[in-house]
């Protein structure tokens, strides 16, 4: 349930934000209003496409059963990862020229295809953090409730924050909020391929070979930390689903985990850090 919180919170604030910049500069160049009509019509169209991306997901996943279904929740574990630390860095990186870029796209939009412009801007801009919510809450764990629980929860948690940073109530910071909630994304996506490594030993493609003609999975732990934290239960649990946290890893578990933050590292102080100079 947490998991679903942040990651709906943070798109959801993300989105808010989108929508924000562009009311405002329909505000100031649009005084007829019909701009804002076509705002609101690209909203609905753009989170009816990342609902539809989400019938889409469960149509496919229905008519898979087996192996094949093992596959697909690798994929769609994978990909969460992958889009999950995409939307980090490039927020780290465009995150400050977000609003000049929207500003730009709007009005050349605007200028060009009138309303029809405004809503195909605002439809892309919120149906691609719709799509990113919608293809993580469909990879997290647990059960539909608490998924749900979650989303709900983080979308209100969104609408709260946005209202503040608008209201500057209590001097919000809302640059720190999204480096903390970037970080906890990080830990997320790390947690996403430790599960999919799970899924990968249950297809029995990690493998060692003990002879000619016997395979055997790599099922041996590397230690075993149960008798302090135990991962089915307690803190242990919610470290399990949030952050990958294993009590018995087994070497799969240890490589998903140390290779995402090695290339996590590597993309900060190689590629961000150097831009920034």
């Amino acid at each position: 349930m947490q998991n679903a919180f942040i990651v709906v919170w943070r798109e959801s604030l993300e989105a808010l934000l989108i929508i924000g910049i562009l009311y405002a500069w329909l505000s100031a160049n649009d005084p007829k209003g019909k701009g804002k009509r076509a705002l609101a019509a690209g909203i609905a169209v753009g989170v009816g496409l990342a609902l539809l991306l989400g019938w889409a997901l469960m149509s496919a996943q229905s008519g898979l059963v087996g192996d094949a279904q093992e596959f697909f929740q690798i994929a769609m574990l994978c990909v969460a990862a992958l889009l999950i630390t995409q939307v980090v860095f490039w927020m780290s990186m465009h995150g400050r020229a977000m609003k000049a870029n929207l500003e730009n796209r709007i009005e050349a939009a605007h200028s060009q295809s009138g309303y029809y412009g405004v809503i195909v801007v605002a439809a892309l801009a919120i149906a691609r953090e719709g799509s990113e919510t919608v293809i993580f809450l469909y990879s997290a764990s647990g059960t539909i409730q608490e998924v749900l629980l979650g989303a709900v929860g983080g979308f209100a948690a969104a609408i709260l924050t946005a209202w503040a940073a608008a209201k500057s109530l209590g001097r919000l910071n809302i640059g720190l909020l999204l480096k903390i909630s970037s970080i906890l994304l990080l830990v997320l996506a790390s947690s996403l391929l430790v599960t999919a490594s799970d899924h990968a030993i249950n297809l029995e493609w990690l493998l060692e070979r003990v002879d000619d003609d016997t395979l055997v999975r790599i099922t041996d732990a590397v230690w075993d930390s149960s008798g302090l934290v135990d991962d089915g239960e307690g803190v242990g649990k919610v470290l399990a689903d949030f952050a990958g946290y294993r009590a018995r890893p087994i070497l799969p578990n240890l490589l998903a985990w140390g290779g995402y933050w090695l290339l996590a590292a590597s993309l900060y102080f190689f590629w961000i850090r150097r831009r920034g100079k």
